[in-house]
């Protein structure tokens, strides 16, 4: 039979089970991120005025489900919104959302250091392209050093000819135009180090007279 000290021991021992137990949930929990979003202005020379907004934007911070710090994931959400005044005669775009995720580089803007894995450009009048092989899903391997982007829209759509064809950006006329989504994913794999991430807005804008590119960059924020 069990005695009484017996008995407080193996109930000392569960306690502590569910206790550490308890504390891994609280280490391994899901870190939730509000981000600032950010807007940005731009007059062309016929006088039409572009802006270009990112609101309510978001991120959720997961541990990897394999426990390992060489993988990353978070769920992103956001709006892109553009909107054009005093447009001179007809008007439209394409609107470009996505990110660009980074391993130990510094990806905060105004150029990039640490041999960045492919051209990026952080000015406000340029389009951001993304690396070739990075897939409108996020699912990116870096290692330290490197950074890249993605495009978060893939819309299926025939091409010319009914072949499919996938299309990374949102076509507009008018006015003004939007994307939203909601927990896409970016999952990183291969960065044993510090790995940081920021979504962009690259907007091409066409009027009767001008076309231009517009870049809105948004507040990095760590995958760690």
């Amino acid at each position: 039979m069990i005695n009484r000290k017996q008995w407080a021991r193996i109930a000392g021992l569960a306690a502590t089970s569910t206790l550490g137990l308890y504390f891994a949930g609280i280490a391994e929990a899901d870190t939730v991120i509000a981000l600032p979003g950010g807007e940005i202005t731009k007059s062309l020379s016929d006088g039409t005025v572009v802006t270009v907004r990112l609101v309510g934007e978001s991120a959720n911070i997961s541990p990897s489900l394999g426990s390992t710090p060489l993988h990353r994931n978070a769920w992103v959400s956001g709006s892109a919104q553009v909107e054009l005044s005093n447009p001179a005669g007809e008007a439209g775009g394409i609107v470009f959302p996505g990110y660009t995720v980074g391993c130990q580089v510094d990806i905060t803007g105004g150029g990039t250091s640490g041999g960045v894995d492919g051209t990026l450009d952080w000015s406000d009048g340029q389009k951001v392209t993304p690396e070739a092989s990075a897939t409108s899903a996020g699912n990116l391997t870096l290692g330290p050093g490197q950074a890249k982007s993605f495009y978060i829209l893939d819309q299926e759509k025939p091409d010319n000819f009914g072949n499919e064809a996938h299309k990374k950006y949102n076509r507009f006329s008018g006015s003004s135009s939007s994307v939203t989504w909601a927990d896409e994913t970016i999952g990183l794999n291969g960065c044993g180090g510090y790995a940081q991430a920021r979504a962009f807005v690259s907007v091409g804008v066409t009027t009767s007279n001008v076309s231009t590119w517009i870049t809105l960059w948004g507040q990095p924020f760590s995958l760690n």
